[in-house]
């Protein structure tokens, strides 16, 4: 329930809102631990957000009350539906919001209303969408064969590839889960590295791993693995195989040469979904070598069955200090780019920077 209050004396454009909660304990966990949720909305919207029992009251601007209110309604719903409000929730809805005034257009966005962000549910967790372009991408990985994840660290990219995978295999809809990385040298010498080949890779695949334990109890994991169902293979063991009623997944993709990509890309059987992920700013091929990511990018952006989700620093999910680190490293790139000769404006498409039509 909301109850809009007269214009204060002194600012005739401000706003006032009083909203109110039915349950009490809903309304505390809401409201969060020493009101920090609240403290969060005050900080980034620049509203005043009081809370009087199971009410609050909101001051500021008109359309920034609007977005506090949305945020708080649509956190409410959440908490109604069993889900949790912490800290990430609260700071996940408000880009949703932010994003809806800002006219993007997202499948999961009702104008003015509850923020609905895309969710992967499986027996052991539930991730939702934390940013508009983590809704999109997950969206994408239901709707299409082929789907590219592409941006910096901290952005979700192959944490919730795994997660729909895992999803998918839960359900029956596919038998296999195939998680696959180029086995690339980035400073480091594989031949140099204990025991055998899978021994050497397996330090590259670990967040592949790290992905599948969160998704799934660390038992069943094991089984899959043992038996098959879950593949975890460097990119080289792809060649010559058809990949039916799988969803495959390559990681690190930044690193695969042209004719690597395209080999991996043509592994697609029946029933099979591919998803692709990497960050073409940070490649660890020898030098002068093309990307397949950067060129597959810019030979498939249109292609029916292709979807392409291009991720930036705000949507970093991890410590806000990551979301700066990778915006430092971005300008750099970009001024490095400036001065290079080379393929320089497929890597800006890439990067999301440059409109396609130029």
């Amino acid at each position: 329930m909301s109850r809009h209050l007269p214009p204060t004396a002194d600012n005739a454009l401000a706003s006032q809102l009083e909203l109110a909660f039915e349950d009490n304990r809903l309304a505390a966990q809401l409201y969060g631990d020493f009101d920090q949720n609240l403290a969060l909305i005050e900080q980034r919207l620049a509203v005043s957000a009081t809370p009087r029992g199971n009410h609050v009251l909101l001051k500021g601007s008109a359309s920034r009350v609007d977005q506090a209110r949305r945020v708080l309604e649509s956190l409410y719903a959440s908490l109604e539906e069993g889900r949790t409000a912490d800290i990430a929730d609260v700071d996940a809805v408000i880009r949703m919001v932010e994003t809806e005034d800002s006219q993007l257009t997202l499948p999961t966005l009702e104008r003015k209303g509850k923020v609905r962000m895309a969710q992967i549910a499986t027996r052991k967790a539930t991730i939702a969408a934390r940013t508009p372009a983590q809704d999109a991408y997950m969206r994408a990985m239901d709707r299409s064969e082929l789907v590219f994840g592409v941006g910096p660290a901290g952005t979700g990219k192959t944490y919730l590839a795994v997660a729909h995978a895992a999803s998918l295999l839960e359900r029956g809809d596919i038998n296999r889960i195939i998680l696959s990385r180029p086995a690339v040298e980035a400073g480091e010498r594989l031949g140099f590295l204990p025991g055998d080949m899978k021994d050497k890779v397996d330090p590259y695949l670990r967040p592949l791993y790290d992905a599948l334990y969160d998704m799934m109890k660390p038992e069943n994991v094991e089984r899959c693995i043992t038996s098959g169902i879950i593949e975890v293979a460097p990119l080289a063991f792809m060649r010559g195989r058809t990949l039916a009623n799988s969803v495959v997944i390559l990681d690190e993709a930044q690193n695969t040469t042209s004719m690597q990509m395209k080999m991996f890309l043509t592994r697609l059987g029946e029933n099979s979904k591919m998803i692709v992920t990497g960050d073409p700013t940070q490649v660890d091929l020898p030098r002068g070598e093309k990307s397949g990511l950067v060129e597959a990018v810019n030979l498939l952006d249109g292609v029916e069955g292709v979807h392409i989700s291009r991720f930036g620093d705000k949507d970093v999910v991890r410590h806000a200090l990551v979301g700066r680190i990778v915006r430092a490293y971005e300008a750099d790139t970009a001024r490095r780019l400036a001065q290079k000769e080379g393929d320089t404006t497929g890597l800006a498409r890439t990067l999301g920077t440059m409109p396609r039509n130029e």
